[in-house]
């Protein structure tokens, strides 16, 4: 089953040119005083910086220089709510700093800016979800980390790109039926690798639904001995010619052991930086979005990461805003489920460190 009779909104293109319009113009002065000013605010203000894999490569370069942390959602939740800052700075997407505060209620939570979301996020409106699932109550609710506080606390689980298939797959010989939510290549591909009754909520990445499998089949001919990496949340056809399929922690590991002397990637580009670090010897090729008469052949970059930067990163540490706020009955319900996934893995012995999202 694969339609859901509730119609997500469509997520509009001048989206990408509003976040695009944040991008930093500065010259390489004002870099040079902000990377000296912003780890002296990290400092005074007590405050760590998590940043994600696909936020621009100065970001992570500034969290791994100050003792932070460059990774997925849930880790960069993780070390957040086990430094012993009292101020956790999210360089990322909202839903990441909604993550940060359910596992760090006690600790104040900032973000460059709040008016960085997600396809996902905006594509599930918890209000239109809630109602979709008392629309079927006899199913298990199971929503993807890419997901507000507010959808969070309304599921059964909360689960990572990583460990979503052996979930489902467990729920699924334990004889439950589920409703998925929220990205639906993710849910289409969970549904392949375990055969589960599988209701899948109709939401999609602006940046992995893009990906083409024709123009991709073309370019492989030009590398026939390049490896093939794909985030699950790519288009079907994308995913069938793929080498592995996995979470960014995991595309970024199979990078490091991989022996081909070229990578094709369809993931986000911002996870270039940290994969280029960490597998120096690889040529990285960016995975086609668009034919041969586009302008751009691989336009594959989150606009809404690409709305952190130096400026709004410094100011929020100044100003101490903006702050992520939950309600704290939200929190407590988005906890539980978070929960359920922590424990499972943990009795699975299975790594959660770093598996993520997005």
């Amino acid at each position: 089953m694969s339609d859901s009779p509730i119609k997500t909104p469509f997520v509009p293109r001048y989206f990408r040119s509003q976040a695009y319009t944040a991008a930093e113009q500065l010259s390489e002065e004002q870099r040079a005083e902000l990377r000296e000013r912003i780890p002296r605010l990290l400092q005074e203000k007590d405050a760590v910086l998590v940043a994600h894999y696909y936020t621009d490569g100065e970001i992570q370069r500034m969290a791994d220089q100050t003792g932070g942390c460059v990774s997925d959602s849930l880790e960069m939740a993780r070390f957040g709510a086990e430094h012993t800052a009292s101020t956790v700075v999210v360089a990322g997407v909202r839903f990441m700093g909604e993550t940060a505060k359910i596992l760090t209620p006690h600790k104040r939570v900032l973000m460059p800016t709040l008016e960085a979301t997600c396809s996902l996020d905006i594509g599930c409106p918890a209000e239109q979800f809630a109602a979709f699932c008392d629309q079927h109550p006899e199913r298990t609710v199971v929503v993807y980390a890419n997901t507000s506080a507010q959808v969070k606390a309304r599921a059964d689980w909360v689960v990572t790109s990583s460990i979503a298939v052996d979930v489902v797959r467990h729920l699924h010989e334990s004889g439950e039926k589920i409703l998925w939510a929220t990205d639906r290549y993710l849910g289409e591909y969970v549904q392949r690798e375990t055969g589960a009754d599988m209701l899948l909520w109709q939401g999609s990445c602006i940046v992995h639904e893009e990906f083409r499998a024709l123009e991709l089949t073309e370019l492989r001919k030009y590398y026939p001995q390049a490896e093939v990496l794909v985030h699950p949340e790519s288009p079907g056809a994308v995913i069938e010619q793929a080498d592995v399929v996995g979470s960014t922690t995991q595309l970024l590991k199979a990078a490091q052991n991989s022996s081909a002397p070229q990578l094709i990637v369809a993931t986000d580009a911002g996870i270039f930086h940290k994969m280029q670090q960490l597998a120096p010897g690889k040529e990285l090729i960016a995975a086609p979005t668009a034919g041969h008469s586009a302008s751009c052949r691989s336009c594959a970059h989150c606009p809404w990461m690409a709305m952190n930067g130096l400026v709004n990163l410094a100011s929020a540490l100044e100003q101490g805003a903006p702050e992520v706020h939950v309600d704290p009955q939200v929190v407590a319900k988005a906890q539980h489920s978070l929960g359920r996934m922590l424990d499972f893995a943990a009795q699975r012995s299975a790594q959660v460190l770093g598996v993520g999202d997005a």
